[in-house]
């Protein structure tokens, strides 16, 4: 299988308020970097957002390895939320639904597709490929 990192971050101004996500993929020697925003959102979303317009590009199954900032994204998947939440009928520990739960649906269906490992990284630290995609994230919502 190919192996593709995938950086990603969403940004509020205002939570909720206009949101900005972005992600950066990188495939062999291409590099790709991808935003949008939505002009009332929450950073939570922007956050799911994100990880789902990268893996929605990849042509194919592969490895993938998703660097995030938001703890929501990587501990869904590294501490086994959603797999409690989709075999609870998207139903969360105290029985309540699963906020943004469309979001989650898509990409738990996508993350089936492929092998995806995510990896929390630190946010504004230096890590130059977080700080682009916040930079990116950032610059989505100005262009609102």
């Amino acid at each position: 299988m190919e192996e593709v990192i995938i950086y990603t971050d969403g940004a509020c101004s205002g939570n909720p308020g206009p949101g900005g996500w972005s992600s950066i993929l990188m495939y062999k020697e291409n590099k790709k970097e991808i935003s949008g925003g939505n002009p009332n959102t929450t950073n939570n979303i922007m956050e799911i957002t994100a990880v789902i317009e990268a893996l929605k590009l990849l042509k194919f199954p592969c490895n993938v390895k998703v660097y995030s900032d938001s703890a929501y994204v990587v501990n869904a998947f590294n501490n086994g939320w959603i797999y409690n939440w989709q075999k609870n009928n998207w139903k969360t520990a105290d029985k309540k639904p699963v906020k943004n739960q469309e979001l989650w649906q898509e990409l738990y269906s996508l993350f089936k597709t492929h092998k995806v490992e995510f990896i929390k990284v630190k946010g504004h630290s230096d890590n130059e490929y977080n700080n682009r995609c916040d930079e990116l994230a950032r610059n989505a919502i100005t262009s609102l």
